[in-house]
C-alpha cells in the first residue's frame, strides 16, 4: 500500500473566506502515485471546514448569508444580547466554532485510475470562519 501525508498552508487575510483547494489536492493525488484509494482532506483548525460543492460564487454567497442567519457573529459574551458564553475566554470567535460544526470538518474522496472520483460539479474547498492568520489543511492519501 502507498501513502502520502502532506499539509497545505493557507493565509486568509479576512475573517471568513471560501478558498478552492481542489487543484492542490489533485496535485497531491498525482504525486502520491495512488491509482485506487482514498484521500482525506481535513481542516486542522476548529474554526474552519473542508467541504465539497459547486464552484459557483452565488452558492458561496448563499452559504455566507445562511450561516450568518443561523449563527451571527457577535463578539460579546452575554447571551441576553446575542453574545456567546465561549467568548468569555477572551475570544470573539464562538460563531466560528458553530459554523464549522454545521459545515463539517473534512471530506473523504475516492481515487480511481489515479484521479479524484467526483461528480461533474463537485469541487473541494476550505472554508475559514476565523481567519487573519496562517492555517493548515491535512491531506492524507492511501491506496494502491
Amino acid at each position: 500500500m502507498k501513502s502520502l501525508t502532506k499539509e497545505l498552508w493557507v493565509d486568509i487575510p479576512e475573517r471568513r473566506a471560501i478558498v478552492s483547494i481542489h487543484s492542490d489536492v489533485e496535485r497531491l493525488v498525482t504525486e502520491s502515485g495512488v491509482q485506487d484509494g482514498l484521500v482525506l482532506v481535513n481542516a486542522m483548525h476548529i474554526t474552519a471546514s473542508v467541504f465539497i460543492n459547486d464552484n459557483e460564487s452565488g452558492l458561496h454567497a448563499d452559504y455566507e448569508r445562511w450561516l450568518e442567519e443561523l449563527v451571527p457573529f457577535n463578539p460579546g459574551s452575554d447571551p441576553a444580547s446575542g453574545g456567546y458564553l465561549h467568548n468569555r475566554t477572551g475570544e470573539d470567535n464562538a460563531d466560528a466554532h458553530h459554523k464549522r460544526q454545521i459545515m463539517g470538518r473534512e471530506v473523504v474522496v475516492a481515487i480511481t485510475d489515479g484521479k479524484l472520483h467526483l461528480g461533474p460539479w463537485e469541487h473541494i474547498f476550505y472554508y475559514e470562519f476565523d481567519g487573519r492568520r496562517r492555517k493548515r489543511i491535512l491531506v492524507k492519501i492511501i491506496g494502491e
